[in-house]
């Protein structure tokens, strides 16, 4: 039986006042049978308060992951576990960086992983790009001095972060794409350097090493040129362009949109 999934992208709702909250929440619920979020939904002080109130309002089931603005003022291995005991006592949040393959329907599964930048794509090197991440995520800060970014250290860190991802996407890709006909994976970095979308075109190579995973985009495309009767849909935000790439014939990346302080719905996916 087919359904419809709504898909969000950084919605930052610690931009937005609770009215709107509320309204766009419902609007989401009347409109759909599930709701998907790739990420930045609020910070790490407050996620679990939101996704609590998302919850309250949709009352259907809701997959995520979380996005870089989500670890703010904390740090990413609290606010992983922080996030999976909640959805833990929860009967609709569905956290999928801690989740296997999940079917939607007969025909469909969904994956999903926070994912991470790893400075493989770009010019890390050269570039002279600082995040915020680097100030206010504690396994990132720890490379900050108050003045100066410790580029040599950062990277191993930032590597890591995403083979993880890429490790968990090689699992669960191979155990949906094997089964399923269609899978939707959702992560919150674009995965291949062309996905990666800022004002309608691909990010300049002084943002890419922190707007792109190439780690995870490598396993997908592995993944699915083994199952060629397999079609693979990306869902991911982060770089608050919209675009959407065809990588190989059974592999699409969907980017949203996202402004800070405005709710969008992306799209209403039909799944067979």
């Amino acid at each position: 039986m087919a359904m419809k999934l709504a898909w969000l992208t950084d919605i930052h709702l610690n931009f937005v006042d609770s009215v709107r909250l509320q309204r766009f929440f419902e609007s989401v619920r009347q409109q759909a049978d599930a709701v998907v979020i790739s990420g930045d939904i609020a910070e790490s002080h407050d996620i679990c308060r939101y996704l609590r109130r998302i919850e309250e309002i949709v009352e259907k089931p809701i997959y995520f992951v979380l996005g870089n603005h989500d670890f703010y003022r904390g740090s990413i291995s609290q606010v992983r576990r922080m996030v999976a005991d909640l959805v833990q006592d929860s009967k609709y949040l569905n956290y999928l960086t801690m989740m296997g393959s999940v079917e939607l329907t007969p025909n469909t599964a969904i994956v999903g992983h926070d994912g991470w930048y790893d400075g493989r794509l770009g010019d890390y090197d050269g570039s002279e790009v600082i995040l915020n991440d680097h100030l206010l995520i504690a396994e990132l800060a720890a490379c900050w001095n108050g003045v100066n970014l410790d580029k040599q250290r950062l990277r191993p860190i930032l590597a890591a972060l995403a083979d993880e991802a890429a490790r968990h996407f090689e699992i669960v890709l191979e155990q949906a794409a094997r089964k399923y006909p269609n899978v939707i994976a959702v992560t919150h970095v674009p995965p291949f350097r062309e996905a990666a979308w800022y004002l309608g075109k691909t990010s300049a190579d002084d943002f890419l090493p922190y707007f792109s995973s190439k780690a995870i985009g490598d396993v997908m495309q592995k993944v699915m040129q083994t199952h060629p009767r397999s079609n693979l849909l990306v869902l991911c935000g982060h770089t608050h362009g919209d675009g959407q790439l065809q990588v190989l014939d059974n592999l699409r990346v969907l980017t949203g949109e996202a402004e800070y302080g405005k709710l969008k719905l992306l799209r209403c996916l039909e799944v067979a």
